[in-house]
């Protein structure tokens, strides 16, 4: 169900809801009360005249669109949320039972059934108590325009509308018979019925829906009471005694209960309901409902099957076998099925079993990080920690001898210092043969931040012993704790608090030979730390050695770059192009692209790497990815990862980055999805989301500029060059351009000159922006792949987008902003331009838009928006092309950042490397002259005034180093990575760190 914007102005209409058969056919009714026109829009839904009753309760026909349930859902859950603003009374409350049917569907109560016209139609249910009372007090706070819909009259002639509690009854049913009809429903199904949209003809199947159902809508529920006799006579002469080892021993009996469905206190045995003693409160369906219950649990459990062949059934004889089974998997299935198992109180069931890790016995306590061992050892597959079980009765321990005695016995009733227990002698049998198990360091410090793991697929609470203790204690908090390093020698930057202490975390985990994942927001400075971090690392000779950098090749130059700024004098190598190599590189940085890493690992495997980081580490968040391999192939003393966007799409993509960071840490990627990321993603268990926290929070440091203390200042405004590459499609069409412009001024003088100046600088820059400008290409031109600064826009996009935040995007170029809209389009990202030609109404209504979170991304003509607009929702800035005067820019960017903003905003300036944009900063520095024109406000016609010399030396193509990757796929960009990962994060200025 895509969400369409145009649908916001319907909000305000009145709403109701019109029945069909089958439910998903019913569709939602929009009109105007005050007879107004409809609002405009494009799409599903038809115009009809449908009868209403007014507000003087006389019914009259008014004009409405009728939208199918499964395209007014989006609407009616927007506004449930209160996504939409001013809605009318009866479409805010059609939006909260969208909510409500949402969340009953959610959790799976959906139910077959066949119409009375014969259709395949599902329908909500079982619906619990707390959903019937949610139903029932929504219907009764229905407002009258929620079901103006005449549905008769009356003796003396009144109108009469639809009962509110079975109209939101009937709504509820529709959308659960819209949901599940998706277009791989038949082939999951194996045919049409229950699965396409179109209402299939099956009353053949009323038989089988109603039984499937009746178990579900009955009046009772079944559970079973478990009676033990025989106890008193166990003269135990042993402290463990095993019950049942000899005549007389204890029986047990399941005994089958019923519950009545609307009153939780109302219970009688099976034999009381059968016999008539329970009385008429269970209604006289009670023993047909309750033998189906009996007959499903039996489908469930088969031993409770003699109990169908009774006259009466009253109780069951159960073996020892039986009772384990309960106490174990059967169990577990009754209570999944709504079959609930209570035991004998007077038994004790408190026997807990946990595991403790630590060093094995008679180990030091000086652990991988102490002074006993060397830092790498905590990652070595050759170190084991001892895994040791302990029993506890009501909080005294079972010692060793006691619990073999109990698993030697196998049996379910025990006698433990003078009390009985019931044991799972399954359970006790694992637990006994995985006691003195040996586990890997990193296995064992996941399970101690966790608290919990999985011995045989069950959980089992987690104790750390010895310096895995102090271990976890000591990564618990990552930004607290003694600051152990400060400000790097070489570091030519000042560090924010929060910076310096993003460093000490990074020195305390690569230290301890684990890997980190740096996942601060876009703008906080991640490549800063990073380098210093490197500066760090290279006072310790242990750590000491080279840094490579893996990371989009629209990346590259911004690296270097700040490398050069904050690093001065440390060696800065690019490993790509035809002429890569990694002769004498024994320090300093290395940098590549994923393309480049993923063809040459074997080449970049065989340097002893001190660390390798792994920027915009989404790139390999699919772990079975070549790129994703080739990388894990990659050895280092340290590994870090940094990213913007840790998850994009499913957990399943945080447990590929921190697999490469620190191996091990969450298990296998199967076993992982199991325990934490279905129950994450689905919601199905809250705690899930807990324990994984408690497990990533030490490896992954997640700061927002929304942070308290990260930006004391608020808003600031970072300020940020982002070089990219040019393709080879680019650079082709630049040196054509000026080889051909410079020979025609050569001949020239005077305004010719000037102009054909102007023009060859407009052209570079069209060229600069995207081929499909400068060529002047009509029609649809493939976008995608042509251009280094097009590339660099998904990217950022992608990680602002991801955020939640706006972005305003500013071209000189309307062409440029135009195909900048279709190329977001195809990308099913929501954007608008604003342009001169753009009429007042319609530039208010977009400003409108924009502000209230419609549209996240808006395309703006430099010289039409750069003026007079409040888009204080931008949290970015985007020059996608430069103009010369700073000012001008500057203007633009206080569109964002003015009086009224309150988050941080961040001004990204897309540069050209190598090109006449990537030079006319450096330029700007060493002419005054040229400086002072420029900064003045002359803009472009300064640039007219340059000798031939000047001009060429401004406008000559430099090549980059490494040149143009024919491995990285079109355009240079890498080929590993698809067109909708990530953002960038080469932060300096007033982000990156305060210059000295």
């Amino acid at each position: 169900m895509h969400w369409d914007p145009t649908l916001s102005g319907l909000a305000r209409c009145s709403t109701v809801f019109l029945s069909a058969d089958p439910a998903r056919t019913g569709r939602v009714a929009f009109w105007a009360p005050d007879g107004e026109p409809l609002p405009e829009r494009s799409g599903p839904g038809t115009v009809e005249e449908v009868d209403v009753v007014a507000d003087d309760a006389l019914p009259r026909r008014v004009t409405a669109l009728c939208l199918p349930v499964r395209d007014a859902l989006p609407l009616l859950a927007r506004t449930g949320a209160g996504s939409v603003t001013d809605p009318s009374p009866s479409c805010a409350f059609w939006g909260a039972a969208a909510l409500l049917a949402l969340h009953v569907v959610a959790r799976g109560r959906l139910l077959p059934g066949v119409t009375e016209a014969g259709h395949d139609a599902w329908r909500a249910g079982p619906l619990a108590p707390e959903d019937l009372e949610r139903l029932r007090t929504l219907a009764a706070s229905m407002p009258p325009t929620a079901h103006a819909v005449p549905v008769g009259a009356a003796a003396d002639g009144a109108v009469l509308l639809p009962d509110p509690e079975a109209l939101l009854r009937a709504f509820l049913d529709a959308v659960a018979d819209v949901l599940p009809r998706t277009p791989a429903a038949p082939l999951a199904a194996g045919g049409a019925p229950f699965a396409e949209d179109g209402p299939q003809h099956v009353p053949g199947l009323r038989e089988w829906a109603a039984d499937v159902a009746a178990g579900h809508d009955a009046g009772v529920r079944l559970s079973l009471r478990i009676e033990v006799t025989g106890l008193d006579g166990d003269a135990a002469t042993d402290e463990t005694a095993v019950a049942g080892t000899g005549a007389g021993g204890p029986v047990f009996r399941a005994v089958p209960q019923v519950h009545h469905a609307g009153d939780a206190a109302l219970v009688a045995d099976a034999a009381h309901v059968w016999s008539g003693a329970a009385g008429a409160a269970f209604g006289a369906s009670a023993r047909r409902d309750a033998l189906l219950a009996l007959r499903r649990a039996a489908r469930v459990w088969p031993a409770l099957s003699p109990l169908l062949s009774t006259a009466v059934p009253d109780a069951l004889e159960l073996a020892d076998e039986e009772v384990a089974e309960l106490l174990g998997g059967a169990g577990r299935a009754l209570a999944h099925s709504g079959v609930q198992v209570h035991w004998p109180k007077s038994l004790a069931r408190t026997l807990t079993a946990k595991a403790v890790v630590g060093p094995a016995h008679g180990e030091g306590g000086g652990g991988p990080y102490g002074r006993d061992s060397a830092l790498p050892s905590f990652l070595s597959v050759d170190a084991l920690l001892a895994f040791d079980w302990r029993f506890a009765l009501g909080g005294r321990s079972v010692d060793r001898a006691e619990l073999d005695r109990i698993a030697e016995a196998g049996r379910p009733l025990v006698r433990l210092r003078d009390q009985w227990v019931l044991v799972d002698p399954e359970e006790v049998r694992r637990a006994r043969e995985q006691r003195d198990r040996g586990i890997t360091p990193v296995e064992a410090l996941g399970a101690v931040l966790a608290g919990t793991t999985e011995v045989g697929g069950r959980p089992v609470v987690v104790e750390a012993s010895g310096w895995l203790r102090e271990l976890r204690d000591r990564l618990a908090d990552p930004e607290g704790g003694h600051q152990e390093i400060g400000l790097p020698v070489g570091l030519a930057a000042t560090l924010r608090d929060y910076q310096l202490r993003g460093l000490n975390w990074l020195h305390r985990m690569t230290s301890l030979g684990l890997g980190a994942c740096l996942a601060d927001d876009m703008g906080l400075g991640k490549t800063i730390t990073l380098i210093a971090l490197h500066l760090h690392r290279q006072t310790d000779p242990a750590a000491a050695g080279p840094t490579l950098v893996v990371c989009p090749t629209s990346l590259m130059g911004n690296w270097q770059r700040e490398i050069e700024k904050f690093a001065p004098g440390t060696p800065v190598r690019r490993f790509h192009g035809p002429r890569r190599d990694l002769d004498g590189v024994t320090g300093g940085f290395v940098l590549t692209t994923y393309g480049t890493m993923r063809l040459d690992a074997e080449r970049l495997a065989r340097v002893d790497w001190g660390m390798v980081a792994a920027d915009e580490a989404q790139h390999v968040k699919n772990p079975y990815s070549a790129t994703a391999r080739q990388l894990r192939a990659i050895g280092a003393r340290a590994r870090v990862a940094l990213t913007g966007t840790p998850v994009e799409n499913n957990l399943s993509e945080l447990w590929a980055i921190l697999d490469w960071t620190t191996p091990g840490l969450l298990g296998r990627l199967g076993t992982f999805r199991g325990r934490y990321a279905q129950a994450v993603e689905g919601g199905a268990d809250p705690a899930a989301a807990e324990r994984l926290s408690r497990l990533v929070r030490p490896f992954l440091l997640r700061r927002r500029k929304s942070d308290p203390g990260i930006a004391p200042e608020l808003p600031p405004k970072t300020e940020t060059d982002r070089a990219v590459a040019l393709t080879k499609e680019q650079a082709g069409l630049y040196e054509a351009v000026v080889r051909e412009t410079l020979t025609a001024i050569a001949g020239a003088d005077g305004m010719e000159r000037r102009g054909l100046v102007v023009t060859l600088l407009n052209a570079l820059k069209q060229i600069c922006n995207h081929p499909a400008q400068y060529l002047k290409e009509e029609g649809a031109p493939r976008l995608a792949g042509r251009s280094g600064k097009l590339e660099l826009l998904d990217e950022l996009l992608d990680t602002i987008l991801a955020e939640g935040a706006g972005v305003l995007v500013f071209t000189q170029y309307v062409r440029m902003a135009r195909l900048l809209q279709d190329h977001l389009a195809a990308r099913g990202v929501r954007a608008q331009l604003l342009h001169g030609g753009t009429p007042v109404a319609e530039r208010e209504a977009m400003v409108r838009r924009f502000q209230d979170g419609e549209v996240p991304v808006f395309l703006l003509s430099l010289k039409a928006a750069g003026t007079g607009l409040n888009l204080t929702r931008a949290e970015h800035v985007v020059h996608y092309d430069r103009w010369w005067n700073p000012a001008v820019e500057a203007q633009a960017t206080d569109r964002a950042y003015r009086i009224g903003q309150t988050r941080p905003v961040q001004v990204h300036r897309l540069i050209a490397e190598g090109t006449v944009e990537d030079r006319i900063a450096d330029m700007l520095a060493r002419k005054r002259r040229l400086a002072d024109s420029v900064l003045g406000g002359a803009g472009e016609a300064a640039l007219t005034e340059l000798s031939d010399a000047e001009l060429a030396e401004l406008v000559r193509l430099r090549a980059t180093d490494g040149g143009y990757d024919a491995d990285d796929g079109p355009g240079g960009y890498d080929g590993s990575s698809s067109a909708g990962h990530g953002g960038t994060d080469a932060t300096g200025g007033t982000d990156g760190g305060r210059g000295r």
